[in-house]
């Protein structure tokens, strides 16, 4: 499946923008993200190389196939809410998160060249203050 960004669209399509953008809140984005990877067929997922390292503009642009953040924005109701694209400076600005929380959810330093889907949705449940249900949920998110 290839996506395209919204800016991109419009000069194959006719693109509408007439439809109001569905409101939600950091906290659903975030939640709404983690269920994503939770669903997504692929167990483990692309991280993004050296993210620190970069340029900040080449960082903003990075973006890759089958990553955390391509999850996202294959997700109809993320893009419905504004996600515009897949790239790392739009996960951070759609999601309202930090550089640097951004880069240890998705960054190859953190993982290696694969990362876990249900430790990304893990991870995004903690910043967005979702306490896990039971003792031992709560214990795995205590230990990571």
């Amino acid at each position: 499946m290839e996506q395209y960004a919204l800016d991109q669209l419009k000069t194959i399509a006719n693109v509408s923008t007439t439809c109001k953008r569905l409101e939600m809140t950091r906290r659903e984005r975030l939640e709404r993200w983690a269920e994503c990877l939770e669903r997504s067929p692929r167990p483990h997922l692309k991280t993004l190389h050296e993210t620190e390292y970069r340029p900040i503009a080449d960082r903003l642009a990075l973006r890759d196939d089958g990553t955390p953040i391509s999850v996202a924005f294959a997700d109809p109701i993320l893009r419905a809410a504004g996600m515009e694209s897949d790239s790392y400076g739009e996960a951070i600005r759609f999601f309202e998160l930090s550089d640097e929380e951004l880069h240890d959810l998705v960054c190859f330093c953190h993982f290696g060249e694969r990362v876990s889907a249900a430790t990304v949705a893990r991870r995004l449940r903690k910043m967005a203050g979702c306490k896990p249900d039971g003792f031992f949920a709560q214990l795995r998110a205590f230990f990571g």
